[in-house]
Formats: C-alpha cells, sequence, structure tokens
C-alpha cells in the first residue's frame, strides 16, 4: 500500500526499494558484521534526567518496571503457591521482560585486548546528541550481534511515557495538539496530520525524522517477535498482527502508510549524509583500526564502495532547502533543531528496558550523527587530503552509530 512519491521529496518509495534491496543492503550486511562495527560502547546505567525513575532500572536485567511486590501474592514470591490466574500471569510477564530485555555484555578476551587500542577521538561541541562519557566506569562495549533489536517484552504505560515525552515536548508541536496515549484512538492522528502539512519545511522534517525512527523501532520489534518459548528452543519471527496494529491503513485510519513514508524519508536523510561525508572516510590517514591489518583494508575498502554507491544514489533529498530562508531566523531554528534532537537522545535514558536503551540510544545517535553531517557540509569540504581533519571530526562512536542506525 506504500508506494509513489514521498513529501518534501523529488524521490518515490519504488526507486529507494530498488536500490537498497538489491545494491546497498547486501554490502551494508557485511560491513556490520565486522569487528569495527559490531561492538558499541555504551553507558547504559545513566539516570533518567527528566522524572523521578521508579522502574529500578539499575537491575542489569530488568526490562520492564517491575512489578509492585503488593500486587504479587506472597505464595507467588517464594515460588510455593499460586493463588489466581491474573496474580500468576503478572508474575510471568515480568520475568519474561527480565529475561528478554537482558544485554549480553561478554566478549572474548582477544576482543577485549583489541577495543582497548581503538583510537579515540574528542567529541565535536557541534553534536546533536547528548553522548555517554565513553570513560565513565560504567560505559561498556557491547556486541551488536548477541544483542538483536527485537521484541523484549517491555510495552505499557512505561515505554508510552517515552514516546509521549519525544512527541508532546520535542517535535515542535503546539500545545493542543496531542498524541492519542494509546493505539487504535484515531481522532488525534487525522488532527496531528493537518498540523503537519501546515507547518514549515524544517519543523516538518524534525517530526518525520522522528516518526520514521519510532516506525523503525515498531516494525523491528514486529519483525522478530518471540513466537514460541518452550524449554527445547526459542522461536522469532514475523508477527503480521502486531505489525498491522501499527501500520495497517484502517485500523490507523490513514495514518500507518504515513509512518512508513516517514520511515523512507529518515532514510533519505541518512543516506544523503553518508554521500556527504565521503571526503572524510577517503583520507589515506583514516582507518578502521582494530588491529587485524588485512580485515581492516579490507573492511576499508567495503565501507568506501558503500559511500561511492550512496553518493551514486540518483534522487537525493535536497537539504538546500533547510534553514535557506532570512539567516538570523534560520540560525535560530538550526540551534532549536539541535537542542530538540539533544533532548531526545537524553530521554533514551528513561528507558525501562536494557536492550531498549541500547538501540534507542545508538539509533538516535546514528541519526544526530547524520544531521551533524549534513549542517557541516562547509567543513567537510575542507578537509585535507592528507594529515588531520580539525575542522569536522567524527569518534568513532559516531561513526558506529551512524552506519548501524542506517542499517535499522
Amino acid at each position: 500500500q506504500v508506494t509513489g512519491y514521498l513529501d518534501d521529496c523529488t524521490c518515490d518509495v519504488e526507486t529507494i526499494d530498488a536500490f537498497n534491496n538489491y545494491k546497498l543492503f547486501p554490502r551494508l550486511n557485511e560491513l556490520l558484521e565486522s569487528d569495527y562495527f559490531r561492538y558499541y560502547k555504551v553507558n547504559l546505567q545513566k539516570p533518567c534526567p527528566f522524572w523521578e525513575d521508579n522502574s529500578h532500572c539499575g537491575m542489569r536485567d530488568c526490562a520492564v518496571q517491575p512489578c509492585p511486590s503488593d500486587e504479587v501474592p506472597d505464595g507467588i514470591r517464594d515460588g510455593s503457591y499460586k493463588y489466581s490466574e491474573e496474580a500468576n500471569n503478572l508474575a510471568e510477564e515480568c520475568e519474561e521482560a527480565k529475561r528478554l530485555g537482558a544485554v549480553d555484555d561478554s566478549l572474548s578476551k582477544e576482543t577485549r585486548q583489541a577495543v582497548l587500542q581503538w583510537a579515540q577521538h574528542d567529541d565535536s561541541s557541534d553534536s546533536f546528541c547528548e553522548a555517554d562519557d565513553i570513560h565513565s566506569p560504567d560505559a561498556e562495549y557491547v556486541d551488536l550481534l548477541l544483542n538483536p533489536e527485537r521484541y523484549t517484552g517491555y510495552k505499557g504505560p512505561d515505554a508510552w511515557k517515552i514516546w509521549n515525552s519525544i512527541y508532546e515536548e520535542n517535535c515542535f508541536k503546539p500545545q493542543n495538539v496531542k498524541r492519542p496515549l494509546a493505539s487504535g484512538r484515531g481522532e488525534s492522528f487525522i488532527y496531528l496530520t493537518k498540523w503537519v502539512s501546515r507547518v514549515c519545511v524544517e519543523k516538518r522534517a524534525f517530526y518525520r525524522l522522528i516518526s520514521g525512527l519510532h516506525a523503525s523501532i515498531n516494525i523491528h520489534l514486529s519483525a522478530r517477535y518471540l513466537l514460541q518459548d518452550s524449554w527445547s528452543e526459542k522461536k522469532w519471527g514475523p508477527n503480521v498482527t502486531e505489525f498491522q496494529q501499527r501500520f495497517d491503513e484502517v485500523l490507523t485510519r490513514g495514518e500507518g502508510p504515513r509512518r512508513l513514508k516517514n520511515l523512507y524519508f529518515l532514510y533519505l536523510i541518512e543516506l544523503r549524509a553518508l554521500s556527504k561525508v565521503l571526503p572524510f572516510f577517503e583520507r589515506p590517514g583514516f582507518q578502521l583500526y582494530t588491529g587485524n591489518k588485512s580485515q581492516d583494508a579490507e573492511m576499508k575498502h567495503l565501507l568506501l564502495e558503500i559511500l561511492h554507491l550512496a553518493k551514486s544514489f540518483p534522487l537525493h533529498f535536497d537539504e538546500n532547502s533547510f534553514f535557506a530562508g532570512n539567516k538570523k531566523e534560520a540560525a535560530k531554528l538550526k540551534e532549536e533543531f539541535r537542542l530538540h534532537f539533544k533532548n531526545i537522545s537524553k530521554i533514551m535514558d528513561c528507558v525501562g528496558c536494557f536492550k531498549c536503551r541500547l538501540w534507542g540510544k545508538l539509533q538516535t545517535q546514528g541519526l544526530g550523527t547524520a544531521l551533524k553531517i549534513l549542517f557541516s557540509e562547509n567543513l567537510i569540504e575542507k578537509i585535507p587530503e592528507s594529515g588531520p581533519s580539525y575542522g569536522f571530526q567524527l569518534t568513532r562512536q559516531e561513526i558506529v552509530a551512524l552506519f548501524n542506525a542506517f542499517g535499522r
């Protein structure tokens, strides 16, 4: 049902599908499985800066707000009696979410030695994200291949609070436009859609990027849903019902296909950033350093092949339409844009499920890095062919986040 042109773009869905599915994605997938891109350093212990966090996120395996003890009968807590089916289900749901949301932070001895050697760069002050202090004792390397983005059992009021905070407070949205607190109420969606069509291109783009990110996350939890959980095996796969509840045109009163189009819009923005950042990676001095010389050279070759491919895309988004008006107003709007996005990256520290928090932080940092690239075009053009790039710099964290977010 999602076909044709995307708003604010000259590109259409079919062109993106053909380019991504047959040319770009197979190469990108190979890159993301390499050592340089599969290890991401993240601090999952940062406290939520916006509200009192009652979800005991300090527990390593806690994926959802724990069930209040007074709601679970003593017998269930002790494991000796089961009083009611409802209380039993509640305890089981808590236990399942803890298990599914646990982050596997195991790294091999060789990998630990390799990551210690990875070069560190200073973070840029022009960042769109609240970056983790990777030198903090709480920051740890996580293997992204061992922690795929999928259904974790994280749902309900706690998860909705996160998305409501993002949309209500950070999307350039007037106070009288509300998002529904539960899926299925269509009136607010219609109102919101009318508002989006009336605002300036920059504010509309910001909203569409966040909506696209939301769509991406929902697609992954629907595509990798826990279909079977028995003592012998766990089976993950597509849950069509879950997908339809979020994206079906009838069930969402026309909003679902728009959400999917916003995902294509997000793809175009990040693809454009990859095409723009080619000079930074082309320099002979830039290495994907892991300590394995032959693999590092091979992966840099693959990386450049992907970036050249991104540059060859025929219908790129034209970011020159951003902030093109009055210079003073444009500068003010750009700074507002950056601060709104930085705020969203901070909200990710309020996510109660560690695995969701990991992917939320990584994808917001990836999108923030893409925006940083698009707004640094003049600095990128001045990068010398050899020697250090002082004007424009990307940390290893930003590089890993950028490509993994695009991979999502």
